[in-house]
Protein backbone atom coordinates (compact mmCIF):
# COMPACT_ATOMS: atom_id res chain seq x y z
CA UNK A 1 0.00 0.00 0.00
CA UNK A 2 1.58 3.35 -1.20
CA UNK A 3 1.82 6.14 1.43
CA UNK A 4 -0.28 9.19 1.38
CA UNK A 5 0.62 12.16 -0.61
CA UNK A 6 1.74 14.45 1.81
CA UNK A 7 -0.89 17.58 1.80
CA UNK A 8 0.40 20.79 0.20
CA UNK A 9 0.84 23.75 2.75
CA UNK A 10 -0.53 26.85 0.69
CA UNK A 11 0.25 30.00 1.25
CA UNK A 12 -0.47 33.77 0.07
CA UNK A 13 1.55 34.87 -3.26
CA UNK A 14 1.52 37.93 -5.19
CA UNK A 15 2.62 38.38 -8.76
CA UNK A 16 2.25 37.49 -12.63
CA UNK A 17 4.02 34.25 -13.86
CA UNK A 18 4.19 34.18 -17.89
CA UNK A 19 4.14 30.52 -19.29
CA UNK A 20 5.23 29.04 -22.39
CA UNK A 21 2.27 26.69 -22.34
CA UNK A 22 2.77 23.64 -23.75
CA UNK A 23 0.20 22.16 -26.38
CA UNK A 24 -1.88 19.19 -25.38
CA UNK A 25 -2.20 20.98 -21.85
CA UNK A 26 -5.81 23.00 -20.92
CA UNK A 27 -5.08 26.56 -19.56
CA UNK A 28 -6.68 25.34 -16.24
CA UNK A 29 -4.45 22.32 -16.20
CA UNK A 30 -1.17 24.99 -16.38
CA UNK A 31 -2.65 27.15 -13.99
CA UNK A 32 -3.47 24.85 -11.49
CA UNK A 33 0.33 22.90 -12.03
CA UNK A 34 1.85 26.29 -11.57
CA UNK A 35 -0.78 27.19 -8.44
CA UNK A 36 1.00 23.50 -7.00
CA UNK A 37 4.08 24.41 -7.94
CA UNK A 38 4.04 27.55 -5.93
CA UNK A 39 1.66 26.49 -3.18
CA UNK A 40 -0.35 29.08 -3.82
CA UNK A 41 -3.55 29.86 -2.18
CA UNK A 42 -5.21 32.00 -4.67
CA UNK A 43 -4.62 32.04 -8.63
CA UNK A 44 -6.32 32.86 -12.45
CA UNK A 45 -5.37 33.09 -15.56
CA UNK A 46 -6.28 35.54 -18.26
CA UNK A 47 -8.34 34.44 -20.90
CA UNK A 48 -7.99 30.68 -22.02
CA UNK A 49 -5.38 29.45 -24.87
CA UNK A 50 -6.98 25.85 -26.43
CA UNK A 51 -5.18 22.81 -25.63
CA UNK A 52 -3.67 22.46 -29.27
CA UNK A 53 -2.14 26.10 -29.04
CA UNK A 54 1.13 27.15 -27.10
CA UNK A 55 2.63 29.96 -26.28
CA UNK A 56 2.18 32.72 -23.80
CA UNK A 57 0.05 32.12 -20.89
CA UNK A 58 -0.26 34.82 -17.77
CA UNK A 59 -0.97 33.59 -14.57
CA UNK A 60 -1.81 35.56 -11.93
CA UNK A 61 -1.59 35.20 -8.32
CA UNK A 62 -3.12 36.69 -4.99
CA UNK A 63 -3.44 40.67 -5.65
CA UNK A 64 -2.79 40.35 -8.93
CA UNK A 65 -5.67 38.55 -9.94
CA UNK A 66 -7.60 41.85 -9.29
CA UNK A 67 -6.39 42.93 -12.71
CA UNK A 68 -6.47 40.04 -14.99
CA UNK A 69 -9.50 41.57 -16.61
CA UNK A 70 -6.69 44.02 -18.03
CA UNK A 71 -4.94 41.09 -20.01
CA UNK A 72 -8.45 40.01 -21.21
CA UNK A 73 -9.14 43.43 -22.78
CA UNK A 74 -5.36 43.32 -24.52
CA UNK A 75 -4.33 42.72 -28.49
CA UNK A 76 -2.67 39.40 -28.93
CA UNK A 77 0.06 37.91 -31.58
CA UNK A 78 -0.47 34.75 -32.77
CA UNK A 79 1.75 32.59 -35.58
CA UNK A 80 0.07 29.61 -37.10
CA UNK A 81 0.20 27.46 -39.75
CA UNK A 82 -2.87 27.00 -41.92
CA UNK A 83 -3.27 23.75 -44.17
CA UNK A 84 -4.75 24.15 -47.35
CA UNK A 85 -7.66 22.17 -48.99
CA UNK A 86 -9.12 20.60 -45.80
CA UNK A 87 -11.31 21.62 -43.48
CA UNK A 88 -12.40 19.75 -39.95
CA UNK A 89 -15.34 20.45 -37.28
CA UNK A 90 -12.89 22.17 -35.21
CA UNK A 91 -10.83 24.26 -37.63
CA UNK A 92 -7.89 22.55 -36.37
CA UNK A 93 -6.30 19.27 -36.23
CA UNK A 94 -8.26 17.46 -33.62
CA UNK A 95 -11.48 17.58 -35.41
CA UNK A 96 -12.64 15.11 -37.87
CA UNK A 97 -12.39 16.10 -41.77
CA UNK A 98 -15.61 17.53 -43.31
CA UNK A 99 -14.22 18.27 -46.57
CA UNK A 100 -11.41 18.31 -48.97
CA UNK A 101 -10.96 20.39 -52.25
CA UNK A 102 -8.25 20.99 -54.65
CA UNK A 103 -6.00 24.14 -54.14
CA UNK A 104 -6.26 26.56 -56.32
CA UNK A 105 -2.48 27.98 -58.03
CA UNK A 106 -1.98 30.76 -55.56
CA UNK A 107 0.17 33.65 -56.21
CA UNK A 108 1.54 36.49 -54.18
CA UNK A 109 -0.89 38.90 -55.48
CA UNK A 110 -3.53 36.08 -54.29
CA UNK A 111 -2.18 36.37 -51.44
CA UNK A 112 -1.50 40.25 -50.75
CA UNK A 113 -5.31 40.54 -52.37
CA UNK A 114 -6.32 38.31 -49.05
CA UNK A 115 -4.05 39.57 -46.56
CA UNK A 116 -5.58 43.18 -47.60
CA UNK A 117 -9.14 41.71 -47.55
CA UNK A 118 -8.80 40.56 -43.84
CA UNK A 119 -6.89 43.61 -42.25
CA UNK A 120 -8.69 45.78 -40.39
CA UNK A 121 -12.27 45.86 -38.87
CA UNK A 122 -14.05 42.28 -39.87
CA UNK A 123 -16.72 40.22 -38.72
CA UNK A 124 -16.03 36.83 -37.36
CA UNK A 125 -18.81 33.48 -36.79
CA UNK A 126 -17.49 32.35 -33.56
CA UNK A 127 -17.16 28.64 -33.88
CA UNK A 128 -19.13 26.07 -32.61
CA UNK A 129 -16.16 24.19 -30.54
CA UNK A 130 -15.86 27.40 -28.41
CA UNK A 131 -16.00 28.57 -24.45
CA UNK A 132 -18.49 30.90 -25.85
CA UNK A 133 -22.05 31.02 -23.66
CA UNK A 134 -25.27 30.47 -24.93
CA UNK A 135 -28.21 30.83 -23.00
CA UNK A 136 -25.61 29.81 -20.20
CA UNK A 137 -23.92 26.65 -22.13
CA UNK A 138 -21.03 26.82 -23.71
CA UNK A 139 -20.91 26.47 -27.56
CA UNK A 140 -18.57 23.52 -27.38
CA UNK A 141 -21.40 21.44 -25.45
CA UNK A 142 -23.77 21.83 -28.10
CA UNK A 143 -21.37 20.84 -30.35
CA UNK A 144 -20.23 17.94 -28.51
CA UNK A 145 -23.84 16.77 -28.19
CA UNK A 146 -24.09 16.92 -32.18
CA UNK A 147 -25.85 20.34 -32.23
CA UNK A 148 -25.54 23.61 -33.91
CA UNK A 149 -26.83 26.85 -32.41
CA UNK A 150 -27.37 30.24 -33.69
CA UNK A 151 -24.67 32.34 -32.80
CA UNK A 152 -24.27 36.31 -33.75
CA UNK A 153 -21.09 37.20 -35.76
CA UNK A 154 -18.97 39.62 -33.76
CA UNK A 155 -16.24 42.14 -35.15
CA UNK A 156 -13.04 42.44 -34.24
CA UNK A 157 -9.84 43.97 -35.89
CA UNK A 158 -6.91 42.33 -37.01
CA UNK A 159 -4.18 45.29 -36.50
CA UNK A 160 -1.58 43.68 -38.36
CA UNK A 161 -0.97 40.54 -40.86
CA UNK A 162 1.32 38.31 -42.23
CA UNK A 163 0.88 35.46 -44.89
CA UNK A 164 3.86 33.46 -46.52
CA UNK A 165 3.04 30.11 -48.51
CA UNK A 166 5.22 27.72 -47.40
CA UNK A 167 4.63 24.65 -49.55
CA UNK A 168 3.54 21.13 -49.16
CA UNK A 169 3.35 19.73 -45.55
CA UNK A 170 4.83 16.10 -44.66
CA UNK A 171 1.75 14.87 -45.92
CA UNK A 172 1.54 17.10 -49.63
CA UNK A 173 -0.59 19.23 -48.54
CA UNK A 174 0.32 23.37 -49.34
CA UNK A 175 0.32 25.08 -45.83
CA UNK A 176 0.77 28.66 -45.21
CA UNK A 177 2.09 30.52 -42.33
CA UNK A 178 -0.51 33.38 -40.55
CA UNK A 179 0.99 35.59 -38.50
CA UNK A 180 -1.18 38.12 -37.08
CA UNK A 181 -1.89 40.98 -34.47
CA UNK A 182 -4.95 40.97 -33.20
CA UNK A 183 -8.15 42.49 -30.75
CA UNK A 184 -9.54 41.00 -27.94
CA UNK A 185 -11.99 38.10 -28.84
CA UNK A 186 -10.38 37.20 -32.03
CA UNK A 187 -10.60 33.19 -32.86
CA UNK A 188 -7.40 32.26 -34.50
CA UNK A 189 -8.75 29.50 -35.95
CA UNK A 190 -11.90 30.95 -37.54
CA UNK A 191 -9.49 33.25 -39.13
CA UNK A 192 -7.20 30.55 -40.66
CA UNK A 193 -10.24 28.89 -41.97
CA UNK A 194 -12.08 32.09 -43.59
CA UNK A 195 -8.98 32.80 -45.09
CA UNK A 196 -8.90 29.57 -46.76
CA UNK A 197 -11.97 30.06 -48.28
CA UNK A 198 -10.88 33.11 -49.40
CA UNK A 199 -8.43 31.10 -51.36
CA UNK A 200 -10.92 28.86 -52.45
CA UNK A 201 -10.21 25.82 -50.93
CA UNK A 202 -10.82 26.45 -47.32
CA UNK A 203 -8.15 25.41 -44.48
CA UNK A 204 -7.55 24.06 -40.81
CA UNK A 205 -4.55 24.67 -38.42
CA UNK A 206 -2.08 22.30 -37.42
CA UNK A 207 -0.37 24.66 -34.83
CA UNK A 208 -1.32 27.47 -33.14
CA UNK A 209 1.12 29.77 -30.76
CA UNK A 210 0.35 33.22 -29.21
CA UNK A 211 3.67 35.06 -29.20
CA UNK A 212 2.61 38.03 -27.18
CA UNK A 213 -0.75 38.79 -24.96
CA UNK A 214 -0.54 42.70 -24.52
CA UNK A 215 3.11 43.78 -23.61
CA UNK A 216 4.39 40.07 -21.87
CA UNK A 217 6.51 38.60 -24.82
CA UNK A 218 7.09 34.65 -25.20
CA UNK A 219 10.78 35.69 -25.10
CA UNK A 220 10.04 35.76 -21.24
CA UNK A 221 8.05 32.83 -20.59
CA UNK A 222 8.82 29.48 -18.30
CA UNK A 223 8.15 26.52 -19.05
CA UNK A 224 6.06 24.02 -17.02
CA UNK A 225 9.45 21.68 -17.14
CA UNK A 226 11.54 24.19 -16.25
CA UNK A 227 9.72 25.46 -13.07
CA UNK A 228 9.50 21.74 -11.85
CA UNK A 229 13.13 21.43 -12.25
CA UNK A 230 13.51 25.18 -9.84
CA UNK A 231 13.96 25.71 -6.04
CA UNK A 232 11.32 26.99 -4.45
CA UNK A 233 13.11 30.09 -4.43
CA UNK A 234 13.83 29.98 -7.75
CA UNK A 235 10.04 29.85 -8.48
CA UNK A 236 8.73 33.15 -6.45
CA UNK A 237 11.84 34.73 -8.64
CA UNK A 238 9.86 33.84 -11.94
CA UNK A 239 6.91 36.35 -10.53
CA UNK A 240 6.95 39.64 -12.12
CA UNK A 241 5.03 42.13 -9.78
CA UNK A 242 1.44 42.54 -10.06
CA UNK A 243 1.79 45.89 -11.42
CA UNK A 244 3.08 44.67 -14.07
CA UNK A 245 -0.37 44.38 -15.29
CA UNK A 246 -0.95 47.81 -15.51
CA UNK A 247 0.41 48.64 -18.69
CA UNK A 248 -0.75 52.03 -19.65
CA UNK A 249 -1.47 53.36 -16.40
CA UNK A 250 0.03 56.46 -15.65
CA UNK A 251 1.70 56.14 -11.88
CA UNK A 252 0.97 58.27 -9.21
CA UNK A 253 2.94 57.82 -5.55
CA UNK A 254 1.22 59.34 -2.58
CA UNK A 255 2.59 59.82 1.20
CA UNK A 256 2.32 57.61 4.32
CA UNK A 257 -1.03 59.22 5.14
CA UNK A 258 -2.53 59.81 2.14
CA UNK A 259 -2.06 56.59 0.83
CA UNK A 260 -3.92 55.20 4.35
CA UNK A 261 -6.70 57.19 3.09
CA UNK A 262 -7.20 56.21 -0.51
CA UNK A 263 -6.73 52.30 0.69
CA UNK A 264 -9.61 53.21 3.05
CA UNK A 265 -11.42 54.24 -0.25
CA UNK A 266 -11.21 57.91 0.29
CA UNK A 267 -10.82 60.11 -2.56
CA UNK A 268 -7.51 62.57 -2.36
CA UNK A 269 -7.44 65.86 -4.13
CA UNK A 270 -4.37 66.91 -5.97
CA UNK A 271 -2.77 69.06 -8.56
CA UNK A 272 -3.18 65.94 -10.66
CA UNK A 273 -4.21 66.13 -14.43
CA UNK A 274 -7.28 64.22 -15.54
CA UNK A 275 -6.28 60.40 -16.17
CA UNK A 276 -8.37 57.23 -17.15
CA UNK A 277 -6.24 55.05 -15.60
CA UNK A 278 -3.83 55.21 -12.85
CA UNK A 279 -1.53 52.79 -10.98
CA UNK A 280 -1.11 54.51 -7.38
CA UNK A 281 1.73 53.50 -5.10
CA UNK A 282 2.32 54.20 -1.12
CA UNK A 283 5.52 53.99 0.37
CA UNK A 284 7.24 50.85 0.83
CA UNK A 285 9.70 49.65 3.39
CA UNK A 286 12.69 47.37 4.99
CA UNK A 287 10.62 43.94 4.22
CA UNK A 288 11.19 41.63 7.31
CA UNK A 289 10.94 44.75 9.55
CA UNK A 290 7.65 46.17 8.37
CA UNK A 291 5.17 47.60 11.18
CA UNK A 292 1.86 45.90 12.04
CA UNK A 293 0.13 48.32 9.46
CA UNK A 294 1.72 48.71 6.16
CA UNK A 295 1.33 52.90 6.69
CA UNK A 296 1.47 54.74 9.64
CA UNK A 297 -2.45 55.51 11.07
CA UNK A 298 -4.31 53.57 8.28
CA UNK A 299 -6.65 55.67 8.57
CA UNK A 300 -5.22 59.08 9.96
CA UNK A 301 -7.16 62.49 8.84
CA UNK A 302 -5.15 65.38 6.95
CA UNK A 303 -3.24 65.38 3.24
CA UNK A 304 0.53 64.47 2.77
CA UNK A 305 2.16 66.15 0.51
CA UNK A 306 1.29 65.42 -3.46
CA UNK A 307 4.86 65.52 -5.27
CA UNK A 308 5.24 68.12 -7.69
CA UNK A 309 5.49 65.39 -10.70
CA UNK A 310 2.53 63.15 -9.63
CA UNK A 311 3.22 61.58 -13.17
CA UNK A 312 6.23 59.60 -13.97
CA UNK A 313 8.17 60.10 -17.29
CA UNK A 314 6.20 58.16 -19.70
CA UNK A 315 6.95 54.35 -19.70
CA UNK A 316 9.36 53.06 -22.76
CA UNK A 317 7.62 50.56 -24.54
CA UNK A 318 7.58 47.33 -22.09
CA UNK A 319 7.53 44.98 -25.24
CA UNK A 320 11.11 45.60 -25.34
CA UNK A 321 11.15 44.68 -21.66
CA UNK A 322 8.70 43.37 -20.01
CA UNK A 323 10.34 44.35 -16.21
CA UNK A 324 9.98 48.11 -16.91
CA UNK A 325 8.32 49.38 -13.53
CA UNK A 326 5.97 52.28 -12.89
CA UNK A 327 8.68 52.90 -10.38
CA UNK A 328 12.22 51.74 -9.23
CA UNK A 329 12.53 49.01 -6.62
CA UNK A 330 9.65 46.81 -6.77
CA UNK A 331 11.36 43.65 -7.05
CA UNK A 332 11.14 41.85 -3.49
CA UNK A 333 14.00 39.75 -3.96
CA UNK A 334 17.52 39.07 -4.85
CA UNK A 335 19.73 36.20 -4.88
CA UNK A 336 17.32 34.45 -2.51
CA UNK A 337 17.27 37.28 -0.39
CA UNK A 338 14.38 40.09 0.50
CA UNK A 339 15.74 43.93 -0.10
CA UNK A 340 14.03 47.01 0.88
CA UNK A 341 11.14 48.38 -1.36
CA UNK A 342 10.80 52.43 -2.22
CA UNK A 343 7.12 51.82 -2.86
CA UNK A 344 4.29 49.44 -3.28
CA UNK A 345 1.06 49.25 -5.23
CA UNK A 346 -2.42 50.30 -3.36
CA UNK A 347 -4.13 49.68 -6.22
CA UNK A 348 -5.77 51.53 -9.54
CA UNK A 349 -8.07 54.57 -9.85
CA UNK A 350 -8.56 57.25 -11.98
CA UNK A 351 -8.05 61.45 -11.41
CA UNK A 352 -11.10 63.66 -12.92
CA UNK A 353 -10.95 67.84 -12.16
CA UNK A 354 -7.71 67.10 -9.42
CA UNK A 355 -9.54 64.10 -7.52
CA UNK A 356 -7.79 60.73 -7.14
CA UNK A 357 -10.72 58.30 -6.97
CA UNK A 358 -9.70 54.74 -5.90
CA UNK A 359 -10.38 51.47 -8.42
CA UNK A 360 -9.38 48.63 -7.61
CA UNK A 361 -7.75 48.18 -4.51
CA UNK A 362 -5.18 45.93 -2.44
CA UNK A 363 -6.27 44.77 1.12
CA UNK A 364 -4.40 46.17 4.22
CA UNK A 365 -3.22 42.08 4.30
CA UNK A 366 -2.33 41.83 0.97
CA UNK A 367 0.45 44.67 1.16
CA UNK A 368 1.45 43.78 4.38
CA UNK A 369 2.29 40.51 2.98
CA UNK A 370 4.22 41.97 0.21
CA UNK A 371 6.29 43.99 1.84
CA UNK A 372 6.98 41.33 4.22
CA UNK A 373 7.61 38.41 1.45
Amino acid sequence: MSAPRARVVRRPVHGVLLLDKPRGLSSNDALQKAKWLLRAEKAGHTGTLDPLATGVLPLCFGAATKFSQLQLEADKTYEAVAVLGVRTTTADAEGDVVEQRPVPAIDTAALDAVRQRFTGRIRQLPPMHSALKKDGKALYEYARAGQEVERAEREVSIHALELEWLGPNAEGHPALRIAARVSKGTYIRTLGEDIGLALGCGAYLSSLRRLATGHYDVAHCTTVEALEAMSEQDRLGCLLPPQSLLEGHAPVMLGSEDAGRFLSGVRRRGAWPDCDAVAVFGPGGAAGSVPAEPFDKLRANGIASVPAEPFDKPRANAMTSVRAEPVEALSTTQGGRSRALSSVLLGTGHVKAGELIPGRLLSPIEIQQILSS
